[in-house]
């Protein structure tokens, strides 16, 4: 895992992949500029076949940029990108056999039913999935005779997947997948995507939820202003970059040996209930245990928190990439 200082621009990242393991996906030096604005500055980056990596940052911060350029819809002004080994502009008929896109918003024909819209697709493909196995795969086998007008947001949503899916992709590229789904629709979206992630598939997705790139991605990498500014599990960024976690109980005993702990940044305590910011949490209930405290409870960092942090301390984000987000907007990588 390779953390970046403020100024550091990233020449190679690690991936998890095994030393005679070609990376999935690889972006060397990616630049992307339009007139006199940079979009994308340096941007490297590796994925492991089948790892499930998330793509996070602020509005503005490039990252459809670079996943337009990762799908062939944009020529980067400088770097290179492979996917599977394939230049996604260069080798673009075998790119779109192997690599799917589901863009956030797409158009669906309203009045195909969910079968006739899989149908479609998969005749554009020469050795697609079949229709039936991927009717069950994303859990619309009893919608299937309905016209798509009539689905509810998170069965268009698993519709959108399945149109992606169908083509049996070995790199999937997902934008923002979950956005704007009930709980019980988000979940169901995510056991899809681990489900593609068991059957090999890479993927890559763009996401705003911290708790979908925490239960999701094996990797994510945050980009602020164009940069790759941290790289790592989720677990790790939170443990490398010292975001506080918080030890809470209550006690009427003295504060003072908790308050001398060195791992200890900041004691609050109101009617007995105290709350202790720290970087070692085993440590503090230790000795919170030892004196005495009642319902303990350990409250980790998050990895929300990181992302704050690290988009506060780079301020300079690009400005937003205006209505680019329409060119996605088709499946297959552009098909």
């Amino acid at each position: 895992m390779v953390m970046l200082d403020s100024g550091e621009r990233a020449e190679r990242t690690e991936s998890p992949a095994s030393p005679d393991q070609r990376p999935a996906i690889e972006i060397s030096g990616l630049v992307k500029t339009y007139g006199g604005h940079l979009a994308v500055d340096g941007l490297s980056l590796a994925i492991a076949p089948g790892e499930v990596f998330g793509l996070l940052g602020p509005n503005g911060a490039g990252k459809t940029t670079t996943v337009e350029c990762l799908v062939g819809l944009r020529e980067p002004t400088a770097g290179g990108i492979t996917v599977l080994g394939l230049d996604p502009l260069r080798d673009r008929g075998e790119f779109v056999r192997r690599v799917s896109v589901q863009p956030q918003e797409a158009s669906l024909f309203p009045t195909l039913t969910v079968e006739e819209t899989l149908r479609l697709w998969a005749s554009l493909y020469a050795e697609p999935r079949t229709v039936a196995e991927t009717l069950r795969r994303i859990g619309l086998e009893e919608q299937a005779r309905v016209r798509t007008k009539a689905l509810s947001g998170g069965q268009r949503r698993r519709l959108l997947l399945g149109v992606a899916v169908i083509a049996d992709p070995r790199v999937l590229v997902l934008d923002e997948p979950a956005a704007g789904l009930d709980p019980q629709a988000r979940q169901q979206l995510w056991d899809l995507i681990r489900a593609e992630r068991a059957a090999g598939t890479t993927v890559l997705l763009t996401t705003h939820d911290m708790t979908e790139a925490t239960e999701l991605c094996d990797r994510v990498g945050i980009v602020v202003g164009g940069r790759l500014v941290a790289l790592g599990t989720p677990r790790e960024l939170v443990h490398r970059l010292g975001v506080a976690h918080e030890v809470c109980f209550e006690t009427d005993a003295d504060l003072a040996e908790i308050e001398a702990l060195e791992c200890v940044s900041g004691v609050s305590a109101q009617d007995g209930q105290v709350t202790v910011t720290t970087g070692d949490t085993d440590e503090v209930v230790r000795v919170a245990a030892r004196l005495g405290a009642r319902r303990i409870e350990v409250r980790t960092g998050r990895l929300e928190d990181v992302f704050l942090r690290l988009a506060a301390e780079r301020p300079g984000s690009a400005p937003a990439e205006g209505n680019t987000e329409r060119n996605t907007e088709r499946n297959g990588a552009g098909r």
